[in-house]
């Protein structure tokens, strides 16, 4: 006979691996793209590489049959994914773009209108009415966004918080999308994960040539910017290459450890971890590329963590289930018109 017992809950041990092998990863992804849009003028071709290492790592592990199921490629099911890789392409797109024109540190202030921008989304599209607890962390949040827009002190780039802004609305429509796209791959995430690369790869090798890249990666394999480079210092070329490769396998092996996360860790653990990356991300801003934390930028980033960490709460606060409360010696509650009438009175249980 089959037993129902629940399942056995993740170990300490495998809870905080899977947070610091995210948090080393998604701070090594920005590090090194930032590293890369430095000195690239090719951001969406820099897209399109990391997708395409993604996919042959997908393949190579399909191949040596390391994955938990085997992967296919089925055309209607691809018809199913169109709107969620539309927004795929668009959202990482638009993200490179705002890390190419703001600094590291500054990265999660331009984006900070992810979590304002879902719980929009979550009321027009799937009609979920947030409490005004949650519209208050959402202000909270919008709060600590226009502080570190207006209040940073340093010569900031208004096409990368455009970019930031836009960004973070295609984040917070495909967060909603992507669990419509689940049911569309029977609730595989691995699934979900092997065809948005593969897809968004399709899909954005014909819109880096209309957005004109074309010459410029020609010009980053066939330049003659090798020869100028001094003796000790890494060429556009070589820092290209090498970014591709760091980003490409830890956009892979975050896409793989995804399924791991979603069973052992709680939304609690993520938005903790999520807001140690933040701080982690500044501060490494700070001391890898030189980036100036003026208070103004401090105070956002602190604002914004904390009214993330505070949505998390109350989400969460909300999500148990109520308290069954005794009823002994309790009455039954009666309309203030019954009782003025005389209709009823209250009888104890």
């Amino acid at each position: 006979m089959a037993s129902n017992a629940p399942a056995k809950p993740a170990s300490k041990s495998l809870v905080m691996g899977v947070v610091v092998f995210y948090l080393v990863a998604a701070l090594a992804m920005v590090m090194a793209n930032k590293w890369v849009l430095n000195t690239t003028t090719t951001p969406l071709f820099f897209l399109w590489t990391q997708l395409a290492i993604a996919v042959g790592l997908f393949m190579i592990s399909d191949a040596m049959r390391v994955l938990p199921d085997r992967l296919t490629f089925d055309m209607q099911t691809c018809m199913g994914l169109i709107p969620m890789v539309g927004l795929n392409v668009f959202g990482l797109s638009f993200s490179n773009y705002t890390l190419k024109y703001v600094d590291a540190s500054f990265y999660q202030v331009a984006r900070g209108l992810v979590l304002p921008f879902t719980v929009c989304t979550s009321f027009f599209i799937l009609h979920s009415r947030p409490s005004l607890r949650i519209l208050l962390c959402c202000g909270v949040v919008t709060m600590g966004f226009f502080c570190g827009v207006f209040l940073d002190g340093t010569p900031l780039s208004l096409i990368g918080i455009g970019f930031g802004v836009a960004s973070s609305a295609i984040t917070a429509v495909h967060s909603v999308v992507i669990k419509q796209s689940l049911t569309v791959v029977n609730g595989s995430a691995l699934a979900l994960s092997w065809y948005t690369n593969v897809l968004s790869a399709i899909v954005l090798a014909p819109l880096l040539v209309l957005a004109g890249e074309g010459g410029d990666v020609i010009e980053l394999f066939f330049g003659i910017d090798e020869l100028l480079i001094r003796p000790g210092h890494l060429s556009p070329f070589k820092t290209f290459i090498v970014g591709s490769i760091i980003t490409g396998v830890l956009g892979f092996l975050m896409s793989i450890a995804s399924l791991l996360s979603i069973k052992v860790t709680s939304p609690i653990t993520h938005m903790v971890s999520s807001a140690v990356r933040g701080v982690a991300a500044s501060l490494l801003g700070m001391w890898v590329f030189h980036d100036i934390i003026t208070t103004g930028r401090a105070s956002s980033i602190a604002i914004i963590l904390l009214g993330s960490i505070l949505y998390t709460w109350v989400k969460h606060r909300e999500s148990q289930p109520a308290r069954p409360t005794s009823r002994r010696g309790s009455y039954d509650r009666v309309k203030m018109e019954d009782m003025e009438a005389g209709e009823k009175q209250p009888v104890p249980k």
